[in-house]
């Protein structure tokens, strides 16, 4: 089966977990049998075409013209991804189904759909309204008309938690029948790899305990509940250290907060970090932390999980699926800062409750989240879609429109008498 997949990221580009989720799944799909075509946006130093553990990537520059919006660029963005498809069509005569990863791909791969006549399968990974907590202004009610046009004209819609299916479903009406859950998966083997160069000591001292977080610095993902649960968590344990990895447009907020706090001096912001400078910090770190107040699904957490780092999460979203209570994490009050304090302290004060989450764990992610098992699951739709599109109505047309165009193709291209 080949399949053409979009997505605008993808490694090195990367700007949120969308590219290592691309990543991991096309190459586990390869493993599956299925033959992956994935057209996404150039990155500095990323060759224009090659094949990454037998995916074939295409990257394509976006144009250089003045937008005068984020969804303008998107569309632009589009149009150079139709022009590297045009070719691959011609070059290869065909694809069995295209699979668009969020609404930034609409566009191309609503295009691809109705030109080739092929199937379209969407991957809503989160919603602008999930995002925002409604929607206030003409952009983000743009961007979701956007989201929901990709959900109508997609065949079925993949969500990772079932807390998305039910946003998806909410905010753009769909049927029951046309959104299935298929949840993000982590590689236990990528988190050996630690850094060479990178030593404990530079980000907290022999006696104290690492808090860690890592991920994106938007308001979304809670870190300023997490500063502000910090003086509950140094009075109880002043022997804590808050390291936060990662940046992001709230990055300035959280310094001024952590500064007019007053508790600057014990929270470390690393900025970017590389992958193996994130398993040294999970190594190293006493309790991960993700606190956030939205979140489809959260991978992070299942990266602490494979990384063996004990997990405390918000109860929101995907997390409250990942994550267990009791038994392989800890849950705290979405938003409260008391609560998210109390969940720490108990891993900190409580060397044995951590060590005992900490190995269900592992056990679970290895059980129950190996990309192996999720591009099964993933090639399994794939051919229920394309087999149900075959025996639909709108493929039959199709067919008869194709033998027609090959009738007249061959017509004009007769020698001339």
């Amino acid at each position: 089966m080949r399949v053409l997949m979009l997505s605008w990221e993808y490694p090195p580009k990367s700007v949120g977990g969308l590219a290592q989720h691309v990543y991991d799944l096309t190459r586990a799909l390869v493993k599956q049998g299925v033959e992956v075509h994935l057209v996404t946006l150039a990155a500095a130093g990323a060759p224009a075409e090659e094949v990454v553990h037998g995916v074939h990537v295409y990257r394509v520059e976006p144009y250089h013209l003045s937008a005068h919006n984020f969804a303008h660029w998107a569309t632009q963005m589009n149009i150079a991804l139709l022009e590297k498809i045009i070719y691959l069509q011609q070059k290869m005569g065909g694809f069995a189904l295209v699979h668009a990863h969020d609404w930034l791909v609409a566009f191309a791969a609503r295009a691809v759909k109705h030109a080739l006549r092929i199937p379209l399968l969407a991957t809503i990974h989160a919603t602008e309204y999930g995002r925002n907590y409604g929607l206030h202004t003409d952009m983000q009610r743009q961007i979701s008309d956007i989201e929901w046009w990709l959900c109508f004209e997609a065949w079925k819609v993949i969500c990772c938690s079932h807390y998305m299916r039910g946003e998806v479903r909410h905010v753009f009406q769909l049927p029951e029948d046309k959104v299935m859950v298929i949840p993000n998966g982590v590689d236990v083997s990528s988190f050996s790899t630690v850094s060479a160069q990178a030593r404990r000591e530079h980000y907290a001292a022999p006696d104290e305990k690492i808090v860690f977080y890592v991920g994106r610095l938007v308001r979304e993902k809670g870190v300023q509940v997490l500063l502000d649960a910090a003086p509950q968590i140094l009075r109880h344990y002043p022997q804590a250290k808050l390291v936060i990895a990662g940046r992001g447009p709230y990055e300035g907020t959280l310094r001024y907060q952590a500064e007019q706090m007053g508790i600057a001096h014990r929270i470390y912001f690393t900025g970017y970090i590389d992958d193996a400078l994130r398993n040294s910090l999970y190594k190293w770190a006493s309790v991960a932390v993700f606190p956030s107040l939205y979140e489809p699904f959260g991978i992070v957490a299942l990266e602490a999980m494979a990384a063996g780092t004990p997990v405390v999460v918000s109860d929101t979203g995907g997390l409250a699926e990942i994550v267990r209570h009791g038994v392989d994490g800890l849950k705290a009050y979405t938003g409260n800062p008391s609560s998210l304090a109390d969940m720490i302290l108990q891993l900190l004060h409580n060397p044995q409750l951590a060590e005992s989450l900490r190995q269900t764990a592992y056990r679970r992610v290895v059980e129950h989240f190996s990309w192996s098992q999720i591009a099964a699951r993933t090639a399994d739709v794939y051919r229920q879609v394309v087999e149900a599109g075959r025996r639909s109505a709108w493929y039959a047309f199709a067919e008869r429109s194709s033998g027609f165009l090959e009738k007249v193709t061959r017509f004009w291209s007769r020698p001339a008498i």
